[in-house]
């Protein structure tokens, strides 16, 4: 809304139509809705790295006042409730007074930040609060809506609990990285800030006008039960591994040219007759990389007349290694997106039934088990791809240099390299990839995998001699976290018609 001065006065201006919805776009852009029932992901990456502020949804805010009205009247009607007027664990026999009761939920929350250990990062921890305030949103936890403002203005004000990364333990849930994150909001401990950096709490909240939670009955056990810390690293985990997977894709293409591979066992009619969906995509997108029509390769055209018929696993078993890790992510995001709309409480506040019920949705064991099998599908990408480095290397198999380097004896080229793959990383396997086109030159593979080599080169020269390479390593894993090679084909991929897939 815009406005001038007319002798002296201010008068509001309504702004036009246009300007209107420039105005609800800008805000639909700058602000996530939640309601507990539709975090995705995606999202809370987004919130976490600041992208994003919260607000919650009108039905959020109702089912947050009802749940916190049979709360006051447990209350108010002396009814013995479980971690509202009693101790906790083996203390539930005992009954707390009344006007004890604001003191047993700071003491909760006291008592269970034990955590140890460097801090969260910023990002993490803003992740970890955003979750939490995603599941309070639900409306089953009892938390006042005053209380529950006041995390949303801190979170938007960027005002973060000090959470140690160590001290959960699973079986009960985060206690006490969500007691420290709770322990920063009541203005104890510290807190960081665009500001302040990590300071006390008080003084963080102090600087941004915002009022430290004085916690109610319930309010405490509240804010400290849940497995909003695993599953909001398993979040950010998940969304690395998609990142890697879909350019490992790319990367094993670049590989395969530069073995002069064939393409043939990536046929669509062989993957139609096992049609897990991470195997046709894995197989859909390295045909779109590879010899076609639309993208012809010199390099394939090179050997098209020899006498090879089958290459080895690590290359024409791509679509089945890497498309089972396609499908373990999907699977594991799937558990992932639930939890993060999941009611993780206890006790449990049913405003509807008028009842507050004792469970056991603290348990940490859905994420903690998902994220085990995440483990082991990206290690399956990383294994393979050491096994592809390694044929590269050995010119025995590859018709290469040894370890891709000239004057060999003298120089080691990625003899090491390899090494380190072995317990690392794909980034390894790009390097090597495009230091073995410097010997099929001058022939040229696909246009979308010269775009990758091209990418690579504006910031890695070719192995001549010897150098340190630890740098190498680190440019090209940037590379593939920022996704640049995953960006830099696809607008060569979208040409080909890829199956639609589950993701």
């Amino acid at each position: 809304m815009s406005s001038e001065f007319i002798q002296g006065e201010e008068v509001k201006l309504e702004p036009l139509e246009s300007d209107m919805a420039s105005l609800k776009r800008q805000e639909a852009q700058q602000y996530i809705y939640l309601d507990g029932n539709s975090l995705t992901t995606e999202q809370l990456l987004r919130l976490g790295n600041g992208t994003y502020k919260i607000k919650l949804t009108p039905e959020a805010e109702r089912r947050v006042n009802k749940s916190r009205d049979l709360v006051e009247k447990v209350i108010n009607e002396n009814q013995v409730v479980y971690g509202i007027n009693t101790g906790f664990g083996k203390f539930a026999r005992t009954v707390i007074p009344r006007d004890k009761l604001k003191e047993l939920q700071e003491n909760v929350v006291r008592s269970t930040a034990v955590g140890v250990g460097d801090p969260l990062s910023p990002e993490r921890s803003r992740m970890l609060l955003a979750l939490r305030i995603n599941v309070l949103a639900k409306g089953y936890s009892g938390i006042s809506l005053e209380t529950f403002s006041q995390m949303i203005q801190a979170f938007n004000a960027s005002c973060l609990s000090y959470v140690p990364e160590k001290g959960t333990i699973g079986a009960s849930g985060d206690l006490a990285p969500l007691a420290h994150l709770a322990l920063g909001l009541m203005g104890e401990g510290k807190m960081w800030s665009p500001k302040s950096g990590w300071t006390d709490a008080k003084y963080v909240l102090q600087a941004y006008g915002l009022q430290p939670i004085s916690l109610k009955a319930k309010e405490g056990l509240a804010l400290i039960n849940g497995t909003q810390m695993i599953t909001s690293l398993g979040a950010e985990a998940v969304e690395r591994a998609t990142v890697i997977a879909r350019q490992a894709d790319i990367i094993a293409a670049l590989t395969l040219e530069v073995l002069k591979g064939t393409t043939r066992a990536f046929d669509s009619d062989i993957h139609d007759l096992r049609p897990h969906p991470g195997q046709v995509k894995v197989a859909a997108r390295l045909r779109s990389l590879l010899h076609s029509d639309i993208h012809p390769s010199e390099i394939a055209g090179s050997h098209r007349l020899c006498e090879h018929v089958q290459d080895p696993y690590t290359l024409c078993c791509c679509p089945q290694v890497h498309g089972v890790v396609n499908d373990t992510i999907a699977f594991v995001k799937t558990i992932l997106v639930t939890e993060m709309n999941s009611v993780t409480d206890n006790p449990i506040v049913f405003a509807e039934r008028g009842e507050i019920i004792s469970g056991g949705n603290f348990h940490g064991e859905y994420p903690a088990k998902a994220l085990d099998y995440l483990a082991i599908g990206v290690h399956e990408l990383a294994s393979i791809s050491e096994r592809r480095i390694e044929r590269l290397c050995n010119p025995s198999l590859s018709e290469l240099p040894a370890f891709l380097v000239n004057d060999g004896g003298l120089n080691c080229g990625f003899m090491m390299a390899q090494c380190t793959a072995a317990a690392l990383v794909l980034a390894i396997e790009l390097l090597a990839a495009c230091q073995g086109l410097e010997f099929v030159r001058p022939l040229h593979t696909t246009e979308p995998l010269e775009r990758v080599y091209e990418l690579l080169r504006t910031v890695v020269k070719p192995l001549v001699r010897d150098r340190f390479m630890t740098s190498d390593f680190e440019i090209a894993r940037k590379l593939l976290t920022e996704e640049k090679v995953w960006q830099a084909v696809q607008p060569y991929m979208e040409q080909h018609k890829l199956p639609q897939v589950p993701e």
